[in-house]
């Protein structure tokens, strides 16, 4: 995914840069010398990888969903207080308790076909007790 990303910031660049019209016996390109485009470029692309590097890391990390764990019929569901949506729970179910308020760490995971959105649990970061009416 981020070298998809990298090859359309890459592309982007280079169609710039071969915008400008050059003279063939000045060495300079558009009245810049090459080598400062070449280093302009270089940089600008530097940043946007380092740029795109930090959101994909911060945006696939692990995250966090907090609310109150209720039992159903299938298991358990968990209430979050954020977007107001019910997730299913998976994963690693072993410390969550039902009928309390916890945050719990891990990742969304896709509604199957007439099934709510669910959320897979790595771990159980903080349990707040019992949840208020």
């Amino acid at each position: 995914m981020t070298s998809k990303y990298l090859s359309g910031v890459l592309v982007i660049a280079l169609s710039c840069v071969l915008c400008i019209p050059a003279r063939a016996d000045s060495g300079k390109v558009g009245g810049v010398g090459t080598g400062t485009i070449v280093g302009v470029v270089v940089g600008v692309v530097a940043v946007v990888a380092v740029v795109l590097i930090v959101v994909i890391h911060k945006t696939s990390g692990k995250r966090t969903i907090t609310g109150c764990v209720r039992p159903t019929q299938n298991g358990m569901t968990v209430n979050d207080e954020k977007d107001k949506r019910a997730y299913a729970l998976s994963g690693d179910t072993a410390g969550v308790k039902a009928g309390e308020r916890m945050t719990l760490e891990g990742k969304k995971v896709k509604a199957d076909a007439g099934n709510p959105p669910g959320w897979e649990i790595t771990r159980v970061r903080t349990d707040y007790g019992v949840c208020q009416p």
